[in-house]
C-alpha cells in the first residue's frame, strides 16, 4: 500500500477519466454495436429486412398460419404465432444485434442485425 503515496491528484483524475471511458465504451463494444434492422426469415428464405426506425407490424405466412412480427424503434418480437409451444412469443423484445426468435414449427425467424455482424460460438 505504499504505491498510493507516490499518486498525485493528476494521476487520480487520470484513472477515474479512464474508468468514465470504459464503463461508457464497453457496454457498446460488447453488444456489438446498435440495431439497425430485423431480418425475418420464412422457410430459411428472406421474408423481409425491416428498419427498426418506425413502429410496424408484419404478418408472415408459414405452413401452420400466420405469424405476427411488432416492431418497434431498436427492437423487435413475435407477437403471436400459431406453433403449439410458443417459444419465440415467449423470446421477447430482441434488441441487440445477434439475437434471434426462432418459430421452428412454422419455419419463421425473426433475427437483430446491426452495421458490425456479432459473433457467437456457433459462427465461430
Amino acid at each position: 500500500m505504499r504505491w498510493l503515496a507516490y499518486l498525485r491528484p493528476g494521476d487520480w483524475l487520470v484513472i477515474a477519466a479512464g474508468a468514465v471511458v470504459v464503463a461508457l465504451t464497453l457496454p457498446l463494444l460488447w453488444q456489438g454495436g446498435f440495431a439497425e434492422r430485423a431480418i425475418i426469415r420464412q422457410d430459411g428464405r428472406i421474408f423481409a429486412e425491416i428498419d427498426l426506425a418506425s413502429r410496424r407490424e408484419v404478418a408472415v405466412p408459414g405452413p401452420l398460419g400466420a405469424t405476427l412480427v411488432a416492431i418497434e424503434p431498436g427492437r423487435a418480437r413475435v407477437v403471436a404465432d400459431p406453433g403449439p409451444r410458443q417459444y419465440c412469443v415467449r423470446q421477447g423484445w430482441l434488441a441487440r444485434p445477434g439475437e434471434i426468435a426462432i418459430c421452428a414449427p412454422n419455419h419463421v425467424s425473426v433475427q437483430i442485425a446491426g452495421r458490425v455482424r456479432a459473433y457467437d460460438s456457433l459462427s465461430y
